[in-house]
């Protein structure tokens, strides 16, 4: 059986817990998500939870759940040639 995005990509800039949850959300049905975060990591991969409540930027329980399913890309959208890359990744 087909999911019911399968084909779709989508490009999540969003830096906020309803952004995440959302397409984590699109994700689950099947869109292909690719989770833009900046230098240093989107604020989430900071919060807590933590696993054993050792702070660790692959261990925010909150990050990892809302997260679940997406690739992601590191960009410095203050920079032209990030900028560039973002736009390529949009045009498909």
């Amino acid at each position: 059986m087909t999911s019911a995005l399968a084909g779709i990509r989508i490009i999540d800039l969003s830096q906020s817990v309803p952004g995440a949850y959302a397409t984590r959300l699109l994700a689950g049905f099947g869109a292909e998500v690719i989770k833009v975060e900046p230098p240093g990591g989107d604020r989430l991969r900071h919060e807590p939870p933590f696993w054993r409540d050792e702070p660790h930027v692959e261990g925010g329980a909150l990050h990892l759940h809302l997260n679940a399913g997406k690739r992601s890309v590191t960009l410095d959208l203050d920079a032209e040639a990030d900028r560039e890359t973002l736009r390529a990744l949009i045009a498909t």
